[in-house]
Formats: C-alpha cells, sequence, structure tokens
C-alpha cells in the first residue's frame, strides 16, 4: 500500500477527469508551476500539488469534458513570470481571453491547455499562488452569493473574505458577484456570475474531493451536499448549483493506489456497488482474504 506520508493534507482536492491522460498531466503541470511535485502515480490516477494546491487525477474515460466554469486562478509575480506560463499552457491549448492589459489588471490572460484545463493567469506582483474558481453561468447565473453561502455554511472556518458586486448601470445585473473570494476549511476559493451566453456550465470532469475521518462526516456532507441536487454513485454527487462533489474517507487513494492488485480490486468492487460511500464497507473489503 501507498506509504501515508503521500497522503494529501487538504480537506477539499480539485478532482480532474481525463480520458486515459492522467499521469501525462500531472507531469505537465509539474513542469511548468512553482513549489510543485508528484505524490503518487498508479495505471488509474496521479496525485499532485501545484503552488502547494493538491489534486487528484484519474483515468476515467471520455465520459466527461472540461469546462470553463471551473478554471484555476494563478497570480504571479513578474511579467516574465505570466509570459513563462502563458507559453507554455498556450501551446496546443485555446485562448478564451488574450494574454494583454485590461481595466482590472495589467497583465490577464484565461486558456484552456492542451488538455482543455482553463487557467487564468494574472500579474499580481506577488508569489505565485493558484485558487480554484467558479463561474456561475446559465442557469447558476446569480446564484454566486447564495452558493459561497451554502457551501460556508457546511465547512469549517470557512468565510468570504472579499466581495466586489455589480452596481447599476454595469455589464451584468445591479447586485450580482463581480468577483469574491471565499475560504472553505481555510482553503481559498474564488467566484464570480457572468450573464453572457456561454456554451458551458459545471461538469463532473472538476469535482471536489472531501476528506472525512469517518463514516458521520461523510454522512453529514452526503445529506448537505445532495440536498436539492442529484446523487450520482461511487461517493460523487452534484449540489443544487451543479457544482461535482465526492464525499470520500481519507484513505481512499490509499485503496485505489493499493501496491496490492487483489486487495484494489475488492475495494474498487464493493465501491462500485455504492453511492454514499461506507467506510465498515470498505474496510472489510480490503481486509477480505
Amino acid at each position: 500500500m501507498q506509504n501515508v506520508k503521500n497522503k494529501g493534507t487538504q480537506k477539499i482536492r480539485p478532482f480532474l477527469w481525463f480520458d486515459g491522460k492522467a499521469e501525462e498531466a500531472a507531469k505537465f503541470y509539474t513542469s511548468i508551476f512553482k513549489n510543485s511535485k508528484i505524490r503518487s502515480i498508479s495505471q488509474m490516477s496521479a496525485t499532485f500539488q501545484l503552488d502547494g494546491l493538491e489534486f487528484i487525477a484519474l483515468n476515467g474515460g471520455p465520459q466527461f469534458k472540461f469546462s470553463p466554469a471551473t478554471s484555476f486562478f494563478v497570480e504571479c509575480e513578474t511579467h516574465g513570470e505570466v509570459d513563462e506560463v502563458w507559453k507554455k499552457l498556450s501551446k496546443g491549448g485555446t485562448v478564451l481571453m488574450e494574454l494583454a492589459a485590461y481595466p482590472f489588471s495589467e497583465k490577464f490572460g484565461w486558456v484552456q491547455d492542451e488538455f482543455a484545463v482553463s487557467w487564468q493567469l494574472n500579474l499580481a506582483g506577488r508569489r505565485q499562488t493558484m485558487t480554484p474558481f467558479l463561474m456561475f453561468v446559465g442557469e447558476q447565473y446569480g446564484k454566486a452569493d447564495e452558493a459561497m453561502s451554502f457551501y460556508i455554511s457546511l465547512f469549517k472556518n470557512s468565510s468570504v473574505t472579499r466581495i466586489e458586486r455589480y452596481g447599476a448601470g454595469e455589464a451584468e445585473a445591479e447586485g450580482t458577484v463581480k468577483h469574491a473570494r471565499f475560504a472553505l476549511n481555510g482553503q481559498q476559493f474564488m467566484a464570480m456570475d457572468s450573464g453572457r451566453e456561454h456554451p458551458f456550465t459545471f461538469t463532473p470532469a472538476i469535482s471536489f474531493f472531501v476528506s472525512c475521518d469517518t463514516q458521520e462526516e461523510i454522512n453529514y456532507f452526503w445529506e448537505k451536499l445532495s440536498a436539492g441536487g442529484q446523487i450520482i454513485e461511487c461517493g460523487w454527487l452534484k449540489d443544487k448549483f451543479g457544482m461535482a462533489w465526492q464525499i470520500v474517507p481519507d484513505v481512499l487513494l490509499d485503496w485505489i493506489q493499493d501496491d496490492d492488485p487483489p486487495r484494489k480490486d475488492r475495494v474498487m468492487k464493493a465501491m462500485m456497488k455504492m453511492k454514499k460511500l461506507d467506510i465498515a464497507e470498505l474496510q472489510q473489503a480490503a481486509a477480505a482474504q
């Protein structure tokens, strides 16, 4: 089994669903960003860290496609740093907003990389950081405020740290969120509303993996986050805003990346029969002979 020192410490981790390219993507991203490293790689998944933010990547198949509704906002210290990261991410990708000066930034650009994951790069004049960014569009337009309040009510050590709203006569409906920063369990997120016509919305290709210590904790997040949303399977759900979450025991990654194939297969078969995950049943499958 993987050594526990490889386990992440974040409560909430971005989870990226790839069509067979999880390892390739992990190596690509860790070659670009500072303070980055690969924690573990298996045939099925990879775990890695970018700018201190922990990610999980899965070789899940072609079912889901990435969407700019969930992107990663990278604040860079210098012009050269922005240019270097932009050059690497945009190669083979699609530019959504050209790298240029805007009223809100001296240098900013938005790009989908060759794997179709979206990145926003911004010259901030401080140490490079990375933050998940949620854009509420289509049926979810105007719900960024409600969603932030909902998420903050569920996780400890959470709050809105900054919010800027559209005023009368601006491009979006008055009172909607122009830009917001909030923290869940101390982890930073960003959000905005966009009423423009976008051919995308939130997708399970990017979900948020919530690590739980106990069955009681799994039950709590499963009940709260699935209310008004959609229960899927294998610990997956969509909340009422269309965001995808995975509510899982902290030890799950150890089992999935187990170097004992029969044990890994037993755990996977047990998990495939579940919707909400049951720690006791998974432990029983792992211990079976």
